[in-house]
């Protein structure tokens, strides 16, 4: 080591950092505000993820993303297809289906009609399968987007492009944009809150990672009970004062260190510890759904002191991290990839996830919360109208991946309630009214928020990086209220 040259302490990751990291964080106040006095710059460098102006005005202040991992099927749900019922058994017609690839089956396999009956429902007639009853009764709160449609087949990179606008490992995700965008009204949590159930995720942690953002704003992962983080609680003998005192030597150290070598990592690092030691007093009442009414529980499906990870418990868990002032809390279930029986593969999973997903938006809005939280739900894309059948693999009944098409439904601040937006043929196929690609998606997410998304920028070895590629997309103005 060589104190009289900090350049020859930097990492790699600093070096490359100091010709995109350093010059975001000195630039992020006049990107948002118009404002880079050294006092804005002081202050974003010392605490990140505090709030900041926006672009414009957004009619959200957070979003809950419930994202469903695994792809789940838009004909079951949300997209009915009379006609597919009508071919059942008989090849898809060559011109549907020219030039197309899939994952396991081939182009020409038979249709497969929708396993469920549907119904219109509320006001608006909205049509819903009949595995969504509790989704049917706010209908009128939600806009359906039956037009989306992604550039990639496979889930890991799939689920990465709609976590991260990008298809490989290392770009940042959409919680950590808004949280080194526009901060956090929360000051002892953090921006960015990750909740999972339902089993293991294709795109991995990279799917809340902070990629090449300071890794201050990556998600942070909590368990639905007990401690949201292990080892948050101070071990026997540690009172609140050695806690501190503690944590200040090492702070001090670390600020030593910072200062000779810039590195941002190590401002990371001093943040993570404050905010583990304000989380030691918020975490207990956070995580105590004991306190919820049984109305609420009982609403929600939700059981406290059930140590599984149950997607009802994670609901209201959403609410109430939303109601403390977190900005992204993302919410995700595993479980629907279902190439056999996917007839029973989506009962099983509405059973997990329908009452719980209405019922957050019901409890936002009797809390006069559904006005500024935003509210999402989907995939990482659709399944096909054919029918995915193997006996090597022991498969009957299901459906392949399917990115052309697929359904995504939105909720609550800057959101039109009660609408439907965009349309497939008749074989659920192909979108033929309004296309929807998930960088529209994203920047719809953002534009609620009051952001615009060709404005949050961040350069990274001389290039500017944003959530929403580089081609031209837009926010979808009809579902805007």
């Amino acid at each position: 080591m060589n104190d009289r040259n900090p350049l020859l302490n930097q990492t790699r990751r600093l070096f490359f950092g100091s010709c995109g990291i350093g010059l975001g964080q000195i630039a992020l106040a006049s990107l948002l505000t118009g404002r880079s006095n050294a006092e804005s710059s002081a202050s974003v460098a010392s605490r990140p993820t505090l709030p900041k102006p926006t672009h414009f005005p957004g009619k959200a202040k957070r979003v809950i993303y419930l994202f469903m991992a695994g792809a789940p099927s838009q004909l079951e749900l949300f997209d009915h297809k009379p006609k597919l019922a009508q071919l059942e058994g008989k090849p898809i017609p060559p011109s549907v289906i020219k030039g197309q690839r899939y994952a396991f089956i081939q182009p020409d396999a038979a249709v497969l009609g929708p396993r469920f009956k549907f119904a219109r429902h509320g006001q608006s007639g909205a049509e819903l399968s009949e595995m969504l009853p509790h989704l049917a009764k706010v209908v009128d709160d939600i806009a359906i987007i039956k037009s989306v449609r992604t550039d990639l087949f496979n889930h890991a990179p799939a689920q990465l492009f709609v976590n991260t606008g990008n298809g490989t490992p290392g770009r940042p995700s959409m919680g950590a944009w808004l949280s080194y965008g526009i901060g956090s009204e929360a000051d002892d949590l953090p921006a960015f809150v990750v909740l999972k159930s339902g089993g293991s995720l294709s795109g991995g942690a990279a799917m809340w990672g902070s990629g090449f953002l300071p890794s201050t704003h990556q998600g942070v992962p909590f368990r639905s009970q007990g401690d949201p983080i292990l080892n948050v609680s101070s071990p026997a003998g540690i009172d609140a004062r050695a806690q501190r005192e503690s944590l200040d030597v090492i702070g001090a150290l670390n600020e030593e260190r910072l200062d000779v070598t810039g590195d941002p990592e190590i401002r990371a690092r001093i943040d993570a510890y404050e905010m583990a030691f304000r989380m030691q007093s918020r975490a207990p009442e956070l995580m105590d759904l004991a306190g919820e009414s049984p109305a609420t529980l009982a609403m929600y499906g939700a059981k406290p002191g059930d140590n599984r990870a149950s997607f009802a418990n994670s609901c209201l868990l959403a609410r109430r991290l939303a109601e403390r002032g977190c900005r992204f809390i993302q919410l995700y279930h595993a479980g629907w990839d279902h190439h056999s029986n996917v007839e029973g593969g989506v009962r099983g999973q509405c059973a997990a996830t329908d009452r719980a997903s209405a019922a957050l938006i019901l409890d936002l809005k009797q809390r006069g919360m559904l006005d500024d939280t935003l509210v999402v739900w989907g995939g990482e894309f659709g399944r096909t109208p054919m029918v995915e059948a193997s006996e090597a693999l022991g498969r009957s009944k299901g459906r392949d991946h399917h990115p052309q098409a697929f359904t995504v439904w939105m909720a609550g601040g800057g959101i039109k309630p009660g609408i439907t937006y965009g349309a497939t043929d008749d074989l659920g196929f192909h979108v033929v009214e309004n296309p929807v690609h998930v960088h529209d998606m994203q920047a719809t997410i953002l534009h609620c928020l009051g952001i615009n998304h060709e404005r949050l920028v961040y350069r990274f070895r001389g290039l500017d990086f944003r959530l929403t590629g580089v081609e031209e997309h837009h926010p979808i103005s009809a579902v805007l209220s």
